[in-house]
């Protein structure tokens, strides 16, 4: 299977990092460097991709469907949101992080470099969709949630919202409206930039980990429980109702990896920031990244997408 195939060489990469980074091959700020050069250009540029490197003339009625599809998924993932920490028992000190972690996904830095070798750079158009809702939640109701428990409003900061992946998918939405001519190097550079995504990315990924006892990942039942609920039970039965609506395959593997990716790294680095449960955070990052592997490949077998 293709699917598990592209989970296994993530996998790898992610081994990587841990490796060179228990071996001190690269440290905590080359491990900045490197999140720096896949935020602000290697993962614009496979965003970018989806319209520069596309053959095909996209609708503006298949975007704003999208949009709505894309919007819908969020709501409802905020429905489940809530209930989350009832159906758990959390702590009232971790229920925002645990909220944070059910709604965002590592849709970005996983999902996008998934969607393209699986379906391809058209659908990466389609994803990038997913971004817009994805970065204006995460900076408000995200920080909202996570602040809960002190009571301070978070002011609205649009210089996070509107940041260089939403500008991005703004342009790459743009450019397959207007079909511009793009000279071939243009295209060349673009593909070369975004194929640094997985590696990169997944690196980091790995290299945070060997920073937190794997072991005791596997013995928070707590959690455990969180990341079958978040990889499993929530994107089959999501998958299953929006099969009754959507029937174009590739919109729908679109939504499969979106919904089956592991928690985002985001979810960490605000949680530190605005005094959430920033260990609880790193953890789930760490377990549902791991466990994504499996899950992703078992998400759509039993959906069949």
């Amino acid at each position: 299977m293709l699917l598990l195939q592209q989970m296994v060489v993530l996998f790898i990469f992610m081994l990587l990092g841990y490796y060179m980074y228990s071996q001190n091959k690269i440290s905590d700020d080359t491990c900045k460097s490197i999140s720096w050069i896949v935020v602000n250009i290697a993962n614009p540029a496979m965003i970018l991709s989806g319209s520069v490197n596309s053959e095909r003339v996209v609708q503006g009625r298949e975007l704003v469907m999208t949009m709505v599809l894309a919007v819908s998924v969020f709501a409802g993932l905020i429905l489940v949101s809530l209930l989350i920490p009832t159906i758990l028992r959390v702590p009232k000190k971790s229920a925002g992080a645990y909220k944070v972690m059910t709604i965002f996904s590592n849709i970005g830095f996983m999902g996008f470099p998934v969607i393209s070798a699986l379906y391809g750079n058209e659908a990466l158009l389609y994803a990038s969709v997913f971004l817009i809702p994805f970065n204006i939640l995460i900076y408000t109701y995200g920080i909202l949630a996570l602040k809960s428990n002190d009571g301070e409003k978070e002011k609205l900061d649009l210089k996070k919202v509107l940041n260089i992946g939403v500008f991005s998918c703004f342009i790459s939405i743009i450019l397959s409206f207007v079909q511009l001519p793009i000279p071939s190097f243009v295209k060349t550079t673009v593909s070369m930039l975004s194929d640094l995504t997985a590696p990169l990315s997944m690196m980091v990924i790995g290299a945070s980990m060997a920073t937190i006892d794997i072991k005791k990942l596997f013995t928070d039942i707590r959690l455990l429980l969180f990341s079958v609920l978040k990889l499993v039970i929530v994107p089959v039965a999501g998958l299953f109702l929006l099969k009754l609506f959507i029937r174009d395959q590739m919109l729908l593997g679109v939504c499969m990896v979106m919904l089956a990716t592991p928690v985002a790294s985001m979810t960490a680095m605000l949680s530190q920031q605005y005094d959430g449960d920033y260990e609880l955070a790193s953890r789930g990052v760490a377990l549902t990244t791991i466990l994504s592997v499996a899950t992703m490949p078992l998400v759509s077998i039993i959906t069949g997408i």
